[in-house]
């Protein structure tokens, strides 16, 4: 790597920064100094600055203070909800961005974006996983993939996060704040899915295209990129003996967290099939990859994306004279640490990023035509965007 440190911005202080990218930005000094910080919540933001060191003058609580404040390289931006108005923002300022997902939740937030124009590096960090680019390469030969199976098995948030003590506000927002928030989300709510109801709405928004997105992200890189939608289904079971309670992942989710499977043509001529449960009582994140061809398979198991350095494993099988050769692979490379090596380069030397805007807009379209095959096949009323694409069905 080149170049001095980036002097970064981070809004969003919340489980991800806690858990995962400050703590990367820390130990990474010689990529990157954590110049300024900013939250909602005043008491979060303390804490955290505090815990990092940043500088009392350097905190701040919303993003057009962070930026007024100057000096910076560039901004990461790890809030909740889309993302599209603060990347708009820092695009304005003329800063490269990090963005985690989501990006945004309608083509529009994006094609504005577009239209204003900026640099953008999508925090898709399963694309910079080491076991991903390896599996890249065992597919790069590869004219005949078959089919490509996604799975997320996803237990609740809070067992996730036990193990990293991440600290909330100990009281609520202010109230003003919640309800521009509130306002914003159901606004988004209308131009997406329209007036269906906030089950549909929670699905598309958390299941699809803040979780299963990531997995779009890989089958692009592994030549698999979705063409068609050709069946859809949501639904929602329970357990009498469930013993953990959804909590606060009602808000990303749903009241009811679902399971959503999807099938269809891959833009190569073979097949897909993708699936999303929310488990509550499952022991721990899983999330799996698996790619059949002509000459054999190539499978990804990914661990938790809080457990840092914890090995996505790799297991590639092929042929051997009359054997099975089977090849097994773990790295504990940290994913999320080379994704932040790569956006320095991209920053520094104009490395391009492996997702910006269009993949994003992608994806996103994707996670559209989901809903849309459901809703067409079921007969669900919605709106917005989705509901121009299920007339496109019909």
């Amino acid at each position: 790597m080149t170049g001095a440190p980036l002097r970064l911005g981070v809004l969003g202080l919340g489980a991800v920064a806690q858990a995962v990218h400050l703590p990367l930005l820390a130990k990474r000094r010689d990529l990157y100094t954590i110049a300024a910080v900013a939250d909602l919540s005043a008491e979060v933001t303390d804490l955290v600055g505090d815990r990092f060191g940043v500088p009392g003058n350097r905190r701040f609580h919303n993003l057009t203070d962070l930026l007024d404040a100057g000096d910076l390289d560039a901004v990461m931006i790890l809030a909740r909800g889309s993302h599209a108005p603060e990347v708009r923002q820092v695009f304005e300022r003329g800063l490269p961005v990090f963005c985690e997902k989501p990006l945004a939740y309608t083509l529009a937030e994006i094609d504005d974006l577009a239209g204003v124009g900026g640099r953008i590096l999508l925090g898709y960090m399963k694309q910079y996983d080491p076991a991903v680019i390896a599996a890249e390469r065992a597919l790069a030969g590869v004219d005949d993939i078959r089919s490509i199976e996604a799975t997320v098995l996803h237990p609740t948030g809070a067992s996730q996060l036990a193990p990293f003590r991440v600290a909330g506000p100990s009281t609520p927002l202010p109230a003003y704040l919640q309800e521009a928030g509130d306002a914003a989300d159901r606004a988004l709510w209308r131009d997406a899915v329209g007036e269906a109801d906030e089950s549909l709405w929670r699905a598309y928004r958390g299941c699809l295209v803040s979780s299963l997105a990531h997995d779009l992200s890989v089958m692009r890189g592994l030549g698999a990129r979705p063409a068609t939608v050709d069946h859809a289904d949501i639904w929602r079971q329970s357990s009498r003996h469930a013993r953990r309670e959804v909590g606060r992942d009602r808000k990303s989710f749903g009241e009811h967290p679902p399971s959503i499977s999807a099938t269809g043509t891959l833009a190569g001529g073979g097949r897909y099939a993708l699936a999303w449960h929310y488990l509550p009582d499952f022991p721990a994140y899983r999330e799996t990859v698996r790619v059949v061809h002509g000459r054999g398979t190539v499978e990804l198991t990914f661990p938790s994306p809080y457990l840092l350095h914890a090995p996505t494993e790799l297991v590639v099988t092929t042929l051997d004279g009359d054997a099975e050769h089977r090849v097994v692979r773990r790295s504990v490379t940290e994913a999320f640490e080379t994704q932040l090596e790569a956006f320095h380069a991209f920053v520094r030397e104009g490395t391009p990023p492996r997702s910006g805007l269009a993949e994003g807009r992608a994806d996103v379209l994707t996670c559209q035509q989901i809903v849309a095959a459901y809703a067409a096949r079921t007969g669900t009323p919605v709106g917005g965007e989705v509901g121009r694409l299920v007339k496109e069905r019909l």
